[in-house]
């Protein structure tokens, strides 16, 4: 998502669907109030404690509007903010500031908030190897923000979409018949540079998908003795992880076990906001 990069046209895209979303004619209440340009300066305000994320984003909603928005940050993606900090200035036509605030602020606290949560989960696992992943449960066209924002907060990002690695889940399985099917049939189909994670939940498909050759055995819904269990009878054959039922109170625990990953949905399907405003808006004299 760094200027310049591919991935900004792609992130682009986004960007102006989501302005369509908000803008689908005009900008009715600002146009009343402000029907010439008129050059203005606001500041962004930080309203809770947390982690920044979105920045470029943000900035990004104003120039697809207008290029000659000009944004100054004090802070950068991955810093710590604290209530009441202002986090920079946005200054330009008033116009295009009032017309894009909220897709702005949207992007920017739904991005900041995930960030914040990862962070926390991630401070969990220090001391350890065990690394924190996100999922595929993300909001319908924001998976390119939101695994950035985990991986601002200091987490990995899982397999990025279905073309991205082969997991094998409960339904492949029962329409494969077997775990050691399903890995056959995806060793046969899949190229040989890819990896073949399995999904399993009792230790008899531990056993199977070991036998099959899985590279990644899933970890999926089990207790604490269980997953202990299975990491034992795996012993570094194949790579670990857990997801399910995953709670901050047993981060520490599941790394103490010596599980590779640790793969949590609510990173990017519960975190809460990161609240900031555009405060203080007056002209440029």
């Amino acid at each position: 998502m760094n200027n310049g990069s591919g991935m900004t046209i792609i992130s682009d895209d986004y960007i102006r669907s989501a302005l369509k979303e908000d803008i689908t004619n005009e900008d009715i209440s600002t146009r009343a109030v402000m029907p010439e340009a008129v050059a203005v300066h606001v500041d962004l305000l930080c309203k809770q404690d947390g982690i920044v994320c979105g920045l470029y984003v943000f900035e990004r909603v104003f120039k697809i509007l207008d290029d000659h928005i000009i944004f100054t940050a004090y802070v950068k993606d991955g810093d710590a903010v604290r209530s009441g900090d202002k986090i920079g200035v946005l200054a330009g036509d008033g116009r295009v500031i009032l017309s894009g605030e909220r897709t702005a602020l949207n992007f920017l606290q739904r991005m900041s908030g995930i960030a914040t949560l990862t962070r926390t989960m991630v401070d969990e696992l220090k001391g350890f190897s065990t690394r924190l992943l996100d999922t595929r449960k993300t909001t319908p066209n924001m998976r390119i923000f939101e695994k950035y924002a985990v991986r601002v907060g200091g987490g990995f990002n899982h397999r990025y979409n279905l073309s991205d690695g082969v997991l094998l889940k409960d339904n492949h399985i029962g329409a494969a018949g077997s775990v050691a099917a399903a890995v056959r049939m995806a060793r046969e189909y899949a190229p040989f540079v890819r990896k073949i994670e399995v999904e399993v939940e009792n230790l008899a498909m531990v056993e199977e998908a070991l036998s099959a050759g899985a590279d990644i055995i899933m970890l999926d819904n089990m207790d604490d003795e269980m997953i202990a269990k299975a990491v034992h009878l795996i012993q570094g054959r194949a790579l670990t992880e857990v997801s399910g039922n995953i709670t901050h109170g047993r981060l520490r625990r599941l790394a103490e076990l010596k599980v590779d990953y640790i793969s949590v949905g609510a990173l990017t399907h519960s975190a809460p906001i990161l609240d900031f405003s555009m405060k203080n808006l007056a002209p440029i004299k």
